[in-house]
């Protein structure tokens, strides 16, 4: 029987990993939180969907605690970190399915076949591992938990009705308006989506900046005067 190890021995913090994933390190391909796009995830489309959020180790504790509830197929486990994430993130069948087949070939969890899908159940070994690794368990569910109440916090803020029917409103370009407008408008929307859910202390920072951008944005152009 194979063995893996989770990652709770060593690891950064919860909030450090998180930041670093929300906008301290961009992804590839552009500004905004998420990397790609004005918010990030893939571009285009859904600006509130991100890419990968967890690595190999900690997604295998996730879907060994979702099999633990009851039995699932990849898709239905796909589907039930969506949930978690309000959205926000749905990890790809060429993820998910490796960590299955990882799980039932390290004795973890076990698979029948059910018509033409696979549906894996956790084993005793299984809820031993989870048994062993609760914490750091817990921790993940809630760092997925959080992330998709601040996606929430910021489709409610933003508003509107997408192409998707998940409430969001893909942010086009307003007209007569130059691209380098449209494209800061968008970055200035992800810098603070990325921090309305950050402390107190975070989010005056933010407001203190906002204002003071504002301040200085709405003083009349030197050319905009006019000689009496």
């Amino acid at each position: 029987m194979g063995h893996f190890h989770s990652h709770e021995h060593g690891c950064r913090s919860r909030g450090e990993r998180f930041f670093q994933f929300m906008g301290r390190r961009g992804g590839p391909g552009g500004f905004g939180p998420f990397g790609r796009g004005p918010m990030g995830g893939r571009g285009g489309g859904d600006p509130f969907r991100v890419g990968r959020m967890v690595g190999d180790g900690d997604l295998r504790l996730i879907v060994l605690s979702l099999i633990e509830t009851q039995p699932r197929h990849g898709y239905d486990v796909i589907k039930a970190i969506e949930e978690l994430t309000s959205g926000a993130y749905a990890p790809s069948p060429g993820v998910v399915y490796p960590t299955l087949t990882f799980l039932d070939e390290a004795g973890l969890a076990d698979a029948t076949t059910e018509g033409n899908k696979k549906v894996y159940a956790i084993t005793e070994a299984g809820r031993s591992h989870l048994a062993a690794n609760r914490a750091e368990v817990d921790a993940l569910l809630d760092h997925l938990k959080r992330i998709g109440a601040r996606i929430a916090q910021a489709r409610a803020w933003f508003g509107g009705e997408g192409q998707d029917g998940r409430g969001e409103r893909p942010d086009r370009d307003i007209p007569g308006v130059v691209p380098e407008l449209n494209a800061a408008r968008r970055a200035l929307k992800a810098a603070i989506a990325a921090r309305m859910g950050g402390s107190e202390a975070e989010q005056r920072r933010v407001a203190d900046i906002l204002a003071r951008a504002a301040e200085e944005i709405g003083r009349p152009a030197p050319d905009a005067a006019v000689d009496l």
